[in-house]
């Protein structure tokens, strides 16, 4: 379903966030992306989004190929997916009713449909009882559960989560672990990017770890230390 093609991303100031990466995501698989800050999990989900271009090298998703997507086609390329943010980024001024609605209709669903699809997916997360409420109103793990009613309203069949649980104490963090679980068992594909290595360590997933922007480590199983990659010397970037 995804796949990078020796990818590489070089910011403005010579700092790489990716170095030459391949990699490919199958349908279906739940995949963490792990590795210090700097590593590269930031600008890898950057470029799922399409927030920021390659330098150099191919991604394909679901059979797209990211370099040669129109800026006109990208509110249709980004319907494939949904996004979790470990800030939750709701609309504060909308019930969690209408938060979740409102990603049906920027895809212009009817009426109808909002009617059915919303009331279904609040009750998968929890949170049927909460739909009249405000974000200001609901827990951490609350508002996160709305954002991932928000993801996964419009059925995508690619999750990407940038640190999901980063902002929740750890029992809320593992309702959500939970959450993100199920969606993968209804056959969505799931790439998460994070910091938490208990979380990795218990769920044995697949676990892609990044250094530098480059792979360093693609297996199943628990977070592995692994030697950094080293930086490539100063002139190389400057070159």
């Amino acid at each position: 379903m995804i796949e990078f093609i020796n990818a590489t991303k070089i910011y403005d100031n010579g700092a790489r966030g990716l170095n030459d990466l391949n990699l490919k995501i199958e349908k279906g698989e739940f995949v963490y992306v792990v590795g210090s800050s700097g590593s590269g999990k930031t600008s890898l989900v950057r470029l799922l989004l399409k927030e920021t271009e390659l330098t150099g090298g191919r991604i394909l998703v679901d059979g797209q190929d990211l370099a040669k997507l129109k800026r006109r086609h990208l509110p249709y390329y980004r319907r494939i997916m949904g996004v979790v943010f470990q800030d939750f980024r709701l609309l504060k001024n909308k019930t969690v009713y209408e938060n979740v609605a409102f990603a049906m209709k920027i895809v212009e669903a009817t009426p109808r449909e909002i009617r059915r699809a919303v009331p279904q997916v609040l009750n998968l997360v929890g949170l049927s009882k909460k739909a009249k409420a405000y974000p200001n109103q609901l827990s951490g793990g609350e508002q996160q559960r709305t954002a991932l009613a928000r993801a996964i309203v419009n059925r995508p069949p690619l999750l990407v989560a940038d640190e999901p649980t980063g902002n929740l104490d750890p029992d809320t963090a593992w309702e959500i672990m939970t959450l993100l679980e199920d969606i993968n068992d209804l056959g969505t594909t799931i790439v998460m990017a994070t910091h938490a290595h208990d979380i990795v360590d218990t769920m044995q997933k697949r676990v892609i770890q990044l250094s530098n922007g480059k792979l360093v480590r693609d297996g199943e199983g628990g977070y592995v230390d692994v030697a950094p990659e080293p930086l490539p010397p100063l002139g190389g970037i400057l070159r």
